[in-house]
C-alpha cells in the first residue's frame, strides 16, 4: 500500500509539475527556485514538496544556496531532491525483482556472462528498429529517454566536455536494484542492450564509465567521428 499511496500523491497537478521539475534537475531544488520554475507560489510550492517528501518520493535536507558560510551567510534553506527509492505497483502482488535476482545469481553462478550480453546485444538491435537510427548524439538521447535512461549532456567542468566532444550521462539505471546486488554481470549486460540499441559502429558508441548515482555507461561521439 505504501507505493499505491506514494504514487497517489502525483494525482495533484502541480504537485506532479514539481516532482518532475525536481527529478530532472539531477540535483538539490530550493524551494524558490521550484516555485518559479513551475510557476507556483512559494508557499504552496513549499506545501507540495512537503507532502512529496512525505510520501518518499523526495528527500529533504537544507543547505545555504549563497554558498558562502560563516556569520552573514544567512540561513540554511530546505533543498530536495528524488528519492533513490523505486516505487511500483502490481495488482495482485507480484515480484519479478526476486525473479531478475535469482536469474541473475544463477548466470553468474554459471559464468554466463558472453551469452547474456549477447542475447542484450540482440534485444537493443530489436528494441532499436530498422526505421530509427542513430545518426549523432542527439538521436541517441532520444532513444535513450524512451527506454527511461534520463540521459542529459554533462557539462563542460564536470569531465571532458565541449562541443566535439558531447558526452551523455544518464540519471537513472532501470536495472538498479539488480545491478546493486551483482553490478559485473548487470553493468555487462546494460552496456551489450545498449551497443544493440544506439549501434557498435557509427556516429555515437556507449561505454563503461560508472559514477555513482549514475548509469555505469556513457554515450560519446565515435572517436573517428571526432574532428
Amino acid at each position: 500500500m505504501e507505493d499505491i499511496d506514494a504514487i497517489a500523491a502525483l494525482q495533484d497537478p502541480v504537485r506532479r509539475r514539481l516532482y518532475e521539475y525536481v527529478a530532472e534537475q539531477g540535483r538539490e531544488v530550493g524551494r524558490n527556485e521550484a516555485a518559479e520554475a513551475t510557476g507556483v507560489a512559494r508557499t504552496l510550492a513549499a506545501h507540495h514538496l512537503d507532502k512529496l517528501a512525505e510520501a518518499g518520493l523526495l528527500e529533504s535536507g537544507s543547505r545555504r544556496l549563497t554558498g558562502r558560510s560563516g556569520p552573514g551567510a544567512g540561513r540554511p534553506a530546505k533543498v530536495y531532491t528524488r528519492s533513490r527509492a523505486e516505487r511500483s505497483i502490481s495488482l495482485p502482488a507480484r515480484d519479478y525483482r526476486t525473479a531478475a535476482e535469482l536469474l541473475a545469481e544463477a548466470a553468474e553462478e554459471a559464468g554466463l556472462d558472453d551469452g547474456l550480453c549477447a542475447a542484450a546485444r540482440r534485444r537493443g538491435e530489436a528494441l532499436r528498429g530498422p526505421a530509427e537510427s542513430c545518426d549523432d548524439v542527439d538521436a541517441a538521447m532520444e532513444l535513450l529517454a524512451a527506454r527511461g535512461y534520463e540521459p542529459h549532456i554533462e557539462d563542460a567542468d564536470e569531465g571532458t566536455g565541449g562541443p566535439a566532444s558531447r558526452v551523455v550521462r544518464m540519471r537513472n539505471c532501470p536495472f538498479h536494484a539488480v545491478a546493486e546486488r551483482f553490478p559485473p554481470l548487470v553493468c555487462g549486460m546494460n552496456l551489450a542492450l545498449l551497443e544493440g540499441l544506439i549501434g557498435s559502429d557509427g556516429a555515437v558508441r556507449a561505454r563503461m564509465d560508472a559514477r555513482p548515482g549514475e548509469c555505469c555507461v556513457i554515450i560519446e561521439a565515435s572517436k573517428n567521428n571526432i574532428h
